[in-house]
């Protein structure tokens, strides 16, 4: 079966016709050229969330975990959801997990560059068909009827730049998994015109294949549900060979005649009436699964959206759209993050960046009429699939259906690009038609495109590498982005370089003086370096104007604590409790206060909290055996130091505590066991040879204690404790010897 006319544009194409195999071993192989770099990349940006904090991906959590929760690992009933559901790609990187043996950041990159090789090579089938035309041999496989065109539409997508975020960023492997199946339903829905022919006969098995992959595409990411848009298309321009302006005319003109000799009706509306089916009740099942309605976003992660005017939001969602395009066209100007003043809004036609949209539009609809009224069949086939397959995958991106949470996001036009892709072939292939001068100009212009974008690949791969390369890198495309730089500060401030910090945590409040995440920082690092006044105002102004931002609360009651300000402290810390119910931290900080207070009671009730919050909160189970060991209740220390050691078996901390209690107890020979295993997980504390020494001095080892007192005073000579007991046994030592003579 064969659904395509004769093909004579393929022919002008400056490139050399390859078999279909080294065809897609090529495109396979540019591919891991441009993001082969990326393998032994660091977990950044965004993969915190994703991977390093969430606790789906670990063993010990219940697959069902994977069904009821957000892409983040967040319940999706949850008010603070962001609703992503995507199960399969979380199950993935639970495999990646499991395989290494923990979160080996090279098992995730290399499957995320394997995905995009893969991905490359079957676009080289979808683009065959596409530009080519649908074409079966006698045993049903595709065939390649463009294979140089097809060829070099696949090599421009392997190697286009945009698509870094999606392979080196391992969040973006929801993007190439649901590209993935993506296509496999396309190929699917193909396969389903194996025998097709005059008398509409088609695969109904092939069409269900189509949807159920369709759905899996969906369980990695929602852009999933675009392929039955694409696939109707593909039906009604391509295996229909549908002419809408010809069914236009027909239906205004009520030409009967026309209408019945249109073949294409026969079982035409019997798969759109299944795919229309199959789309409507995965759409219902997605929204079941969102639980509590669609996520809530900030005014921050998608200004134009919150705009009251709707001209408005109209004039800079076509922006928006325009700046994608561009970046398909030209990715050089590259960001892991648009938001935040990186683009400021446009509020008039008067701003010369509506320009960009009408220039936008006016290749849009030249190339839709150009669809429209053209009469060589293939470059209607070709302009109409190209434009489809370009739109139809952004439009969940696109703040028609709902409202997104970004301005613009690299990943989400991944599967854009192959319509870019697809087009710009046709392009070339037209070009290449206009004599040997132009095809050669042609020829050296492709070779400097591809080189230019392997090049820039490369390097943007390299850029995602550590979170400091990537975010620095923002810093020349968004200057005027908070967000870019509150992530520089944050990196800076996680690597210990303050100072420079601040000042990036600065400039992000100074460009957006709403940022409560930069004031929180920056007021943590002020307490630190004891500049508790600003730091105050600061936290005093982030829960102002984020009154349930619970961390805010939790760290102005630190600084207030220190600035003895002890009931503003303490209903700080209640207040974060307030909105963060689960809240271990701040119930241990809470105990910190209450002991300053001498609420013993309360203090302990407060760690106590805390570790049932968090059984491994170290902090808190010391503080609860030191406040019991100082209050002489010695019973008591002694079972919460055994119940610490069994959820914390190796904290020389509680060891040590532990150590002291029995000691009091004069339970020697325990006490010096957990002496010593401190001292082997940490030999260079002086406490803990000097209390190790007061225990054998208590024990009348008085050698063993002066041996450890001899450490003692070596690790801290201006210790007033060790150095006055160390005398108090010489002296003792001294008057043994006395009485021996």
């Amino acid at each position: 079966m064969m659904l395509q006319s004769e093909w004579n544009l393929d022919n002008t194409l400056p490139l050399p016709q390859l078999p279909h195999c080294w065809a897609k071993a090529i495109v396979g192989a540019l591919a891991l050229l441009c993001f082969g770099i990326s393998y032994d990349g660091d977990f950044v940006f965004d993969d915190s969330e994703a991977i390093i904090n969430n606790k789906d991906l670990r063993p010990e959590t219940s697959l069902s975990n994977l069904w009821e929760h957000d892409f983040w690992g967040t319940n999706l009933v949850s008010n603070t959801s962001h609703k992503s559901y995507r199960p399969f790609t979380v199950l993935t990187f639970r495999l990646n997990h499991l395989i290494a043996g923990g979160l080996h950041p090279v098992g995730f990159h290399l499957v995320n560059i394997a995905l995009h090789s893969v991905i490359s090579v079957m676009a080289l089938d979808v683009f065959s068909v596409l530009i080519g035309g649908l074409a079966h041999d006698e045993k049903g496989n595709l065939l390649n009827m463009a294979p140089k065109a097809s060829f070099l539409a696949a090599v421009l997508f392997a190697v286009h730049p945009i698509h870094t975020e999606s392979v080196a960023g391992i969040v973006g492997r929801a993007d190439l998994l649901c590209a993935l199946f993506f296509l496999l339903s396309f190929i699917s829905y193909c396969k389903a015109f194996t025998k097709y022919d005059a008398e509409g006969e088609f695969s109904f098995h092939w069409i269900l294949v189509s949807l159920l992959l369709c759905a899996v595409a969906m369980l990695c990411k929602e852009q999933g549900i675009t392929v039955l848009g694409v696939n109707t298309v593909f039906d009604a321009c391509v295996i229909c060979k549908m002419d809408i302006l010809q069914l236009g005319t027909a239906w205004l003109r009520k030409d009967k005649t026309s209408e019945k000799n249109l073949t294409w009706k026969r079982g035409f509306f019997t798969r759109i009436l299944l795919v229309t089916s199959g789309g409507m009740a995965l759409l219902y099942g997605r929204w079941r699964i969102m639980g509590t309605g669609p996520p809530a976003f900030t005014e921050a992660d998608n200004p134009a959206s919150f705009a009251d005017s709707v001209l408005v939001r109209a004039i800079n969602y076509n922006y928006y759209y325009s700046l994608n395009t561009w970046l398909l066209v030209c990715p050089w100007w590259l960001c892991f993050d648009w938001s935040m003043g990186c683009l400021p809004l446009i509020k008039s036609v008067s701003d010369i960046r509506f320009l960009a949209s009408l220039v936008l539009w006016f290749f849009l609809v030249g190339l839709g009429l150009q669809a429209l009224c053209s009469k060589n069949t293939d470059e209607r086939r070709i302009l109409t699939s190209g434009i489809t397959l370009m739109i139809i995958p952004f439009l969940p991106a696109s703040n028609i259906f709902f409202r997104v949470g970004f301005v613009i996001a690299e990943r989400v036009i991944y599967l854009s690009s192959a319509g870019y892709c697809m087009l710009l072939s046709y392009g070339i292939c037209i070009l290449s038609r206009q004599g040997r001068r132009i095809k050669n100009i042609i020829s050296v212009a492709v070779i400097g495109l591809v080189i230019l974008n392997i090049m820039r690949c490369i390097r943007r791969s390299y850029q995602w590498r550590t979170e400091e390369d990537l975010f620095i890198s923002a810093l020349s495309v968004c200057p005027f982005n908070a967000k870019v730089h509150y992530n520089v500060g944050k990196n800076l401030a996680d690597r210990g370089k303050e100072i420079p910090a601040i000042q990036y945590y600065r400039e992000a409040v100074r460009l957006n003086p709403k940022y409560v995440h930069a004031m929180n920082n920056l007021g943590n690092i002020l307490k630190e370096r004891k500049e508790l006044h600003e730091a105050e105002k600061l936290l005093s102004r982030a829960v102002a104007i984020q009154p349930d931002f619970a961390a805010a609360w939790m760290n102005l009651g630190i600084v207030q604590n220190s600035l003895n300000k002890f009931k503003e402290a303490e209903r700080s810390y209640w207040t974060a409790i307030k909105y963060r119910k689960k809240y271990p931290d701040c119930y241990y900080n809470l105990g910190r206060l209450y002991a300053d207070l001498h609420r013993n009671l309360d203090a302990l009730n407060a760690w106590r909290n805390a570790t049932i919050l968090k059984p491994d909160h170290n902090l808190a189970w010391n503080n609860l055996i030191i406040l019991l060991d100082n209050t002489g209740n010695l019973e008591q220390a002694e079972t919460v130091g055994k119940e610490a050691l069994k959820l914390l078996p190796s904290d020389h901390t509680i060891m040590f505590s532990f150590a002291n209690v029995l000691g009091k107890l004069k339970k020697y020979k325990e006490s010096e066991s957990l002496f010593l295993k401190a001292l082997q997980i940490n030999p260079t504390i002086a406490s803990y040879h000097g209390n190790l020494a007061v225990l054998y001095h208590r024990w009348g080892k008085l050698d063993l204690a002066k041996e450890r007192y001899e450490a003692a005073v070596k690790l801290d000579p201006a210790s007033p404790g060790i150095v006055e007991n160390y005398n108090l046994l010489k002296k003792k030592l001294e008057q043994i010897k006395k009485g021996r003579l």
